[in-house]
């Protein structure tokens, strides 16, 4: 193999196949990535028991073939590279890589003990990739950390007609965000409803940003993207998040709209002096709401304008980390609180039909 390419676009393309690579692995080969050169393109893959990826660019091909290298070895040699053409080429049992002054040599991994990659499941339809990474980035926040509630650690994403649902839990707060794709096979497509890690999805979102329509596979057991030059496959999770309906639907309550930024930063102020679980309160009334946190001589209170319908005042209490994540999750200059009272219920909208809803747990107010 003997390539030519510009070193910015190798290490893009490395980055971008080396994320899904194992930290740790009983297989050494796991740690590699396969490179392959043919026809003026470069095809950079990686793999590990969960999930794949493979990207393909342009290159000058001088001479074609299939190497596998350390991977992550390969994206250090690459962030280092200086800026112009790099020439990758094959030299008895290493892969030498030149660029400028500058030259490396890395050893070659077995290519027979490299397990072939997962073929992409059923292609389902398209998802504009702007809007799918700007969906996920908006549930992800309210996803799980425990990996010993494994199914929690994920992203519910379901499909239903021209409509795609996502949505994440941790018990302590709910995301969910709706929008539309445009399925293959009709106006009826088979419907679908699954749970993939939240962290492999926020992942290839990412990756879909400004690559225009991007093409979802999905099977019974794995969920896969495609978007220009680049394929991506993720194992999905067992199990079902809870059922989001019940939780949402709220009855009768009182309704606070105030402007989203300001509360934001006011938010972050007052929580200065909130310590550990200490929450934030906020008092609702027709006039604004009052912001406070803190216990005895330590304290920090603000008040913004805003407004109050369905009772006279109104006094919840959050855990100021997830109230920040909930603000920041949406993208409106308003938002809406959907209140029920003191340590119940509360959703967070940003319009009167809103596409995305955050539920939160209020907590108990301050003494």
């Amino acid at each position: 193999m003997e390539i030519r390419i510009d070193s910015a676009v190798l290490t893009e393309a490395v980055a971008w196949a080396a994320r899904v690579l194992p930290a740790r692995s009983p297989m050494p080969v796991l740690g590699g990535l396969l490179l392959e050169a043919a026809d003026g393109r470069l095809r950079v893959s990686g793999l590990d028991h969960e999930a794949s990826a493979r990207v393909e660019v342009e290159a000058d091909t001088a001479a074609g073939g299939r190497v596998l290298v350390l991977g992550r070895r390969l994206l250090d040699i690459c962030k280092v590279l200086p800026r112009g053409y790099a020439e990758l080429a094959v030299e008895d049992a290493r892969l030498s890589v030149t660029s400028g002054d500058a030259r490396f040599g890395l050893s070659l991994l077995p290519l027979d003990d490299y397990p072939a990659a997962p073929a992409l499941p059923e292609v389902r339809g398209l998802v504009d990739g702007d809007a799918f990474a700007s969906a996920v980035a908006q549930v992800a926040v309210a996803a799980g950390r425990d990996d010993s509630l494994p199914v929690l650690t994920g992203i519910r994403l379901a499909l239903d007609g021209t409509a795609m649902t996502l949505a994440a839990t941790d018990r302590y707060r709910y995301a969910v965000r709706t929008l539309e794709w445009k399925p293959e096979g009709g106006a009826h497509p088979e419907p679908a409803d699954v749970v993939v890690p939240a962290r492999r999805l926020t992942e290839i979102a990412r990756s879909l940003a400004g690559g225009g329509p991007a093409r979802l596979a999905l099977d019974s057991g794995s969920i896969g993207f495609e978007s220009g030059g680049m394929r991506t496959t993720t194992r999905l999770l067992d199990g079902r998040l809870p059922r989001h309906d019940k939780l949402f639907a709220l009855g009768d309550h009182a309704l606070a709209v105030t402007e989203r930024a300001p509360l934001t930063e006011a938010v972050k102020r007052v929580a200065v002096v909130a310590e550990g679980d200490s929450p934030v309160q906020l008092t609702f009334t027709a006039s604004g709401v009052h912001l406070q946190a803190g216990y005895e001589d330590d304290v920090a209170s603000q008040h913004l304008p805003g407004t109050l319908g369905g009772t006279d005042s109104m006094t919840v209490a959050f855990n100021p980390g997830y109230l920040l994540d909930a603000l920041t999750s949406l993208d409106t200059p308003e938002v809406r609180f959907h209140l029920l009272g003191p340590g119940q219920r509360a959703l967070l909208t940003d319009a009167e039909d809103p596409a995305h809803r955050h539920l939160l747990m209020s907590v108990k107010p301050l003494v």
